[in-house]
């Protein structure tokens, strides 16, 4: 499930500090979670994207909230309970704070990133099994964004105003290091999904620091720009993401 996280990573916003027209909170968007097991695709886990709204002392923040949980019958097998959050501008969805907290098979661990984009850097916390701590801060490029804040702000991009082929390299922060990635516009594409026919806009991913890492990803072609379907190449296999529900979208 990691790495399907680190595939969806690599779409991400083209246009810092874009106004937000496409995300609003109490959104909710669920997927299955499919993976090659023995040459058939199996769904093996739920997605859940979900945004809500969280006033603090100063300010209205926009919660992205996303968690992966296997379905139960896989749960003897590889039990996965995975949070990630993002706390952001609802303007701008620019990240204030990111939490992210993993237990997948046993294995635990827990990371907390405190943004400063005055000084383009990252106060992290991270935390592993038998209360181990690790307090680190980071510098980061303008514009890195982590996982989370980096899905929705895809959705920003005006895909109509680029052309078939066009290419964009982003920077990611994802445990503690930032990664280039690259993403190609291929144009539109109709297909069917669990919520109906779409047309869509259609994204080749790749990674500059990692070959192995492939996908196409599809989203919707409206004022929206969900995501309904994806497939990834990893190392150790390949799998898909294919949209279940979508409720309360802003458009």
């Amino acid at each position: 499930m990691k790495r399907i996280f680190i595939a969806l990573i690599f779409l991400a916003s083209f246009i810092a500090n874009a106004q937000n027209t496409a995300v609003g909170a109490g959104e909710k968007l669920v997927y299955s979670a499919s993976y090659n097991m023995s040459g058939i695709l199996t769904d093996i886990a739920q997605v859940t994207l979900a945004t809500t709204n969280i006033k603090t002392s100063k300010a209205t923040l926009l919660r992205l909230k996303c968690t992966a949980l296997t379905y139960s019958r896989w749960d003897s097998f590889f039990e996965i309970r995975d949070l990630y959050e993002s706390y952001v501008n609802p303007k701008t969805l620019t990240p204030y704070l990111y939490k992210r907290d993993i237990n997948e098979g046993g294995y635990y661990k827990a990371m907390k990133y405190t943004y400063s984009h005055k000084t383009n850097t990252v106060k992290t916390v991270q935390t592993k099994k038998n209360n181990w701590v690790e307090n680190k801060t980071i510098k980061i490029s303008s514009g890195t964004k982590d996982i989370v804040s980096t899905l929705y702000n895809i959705r920003l991009i005006d895909f109509e105003s680029m052309q078939v082929g066009a290419t964009q390299t982003l920077t990611i922060l994802f445990d503690r290091e930032e990664t280039k990635a690259q993403i190609t516009y291929l144009g539109k594409e109709t297909i069917n999904t669990a919520i109906g026919n779409k047309n869509c806009y259609k994204l080749k991913i790749s990674s500059s620091q990692s070959s192995a890492l492939k996908g196409d990803v599809w989203l919707t072609a409206d004022a929206n720009k969900i995501m309904v379907y994806g497939k990834f190449k990893i190392p150790v296999g390949n799998g898909e993401l294919k949209i279940k529900s979508a409720t309360g979208l802003k458009n």
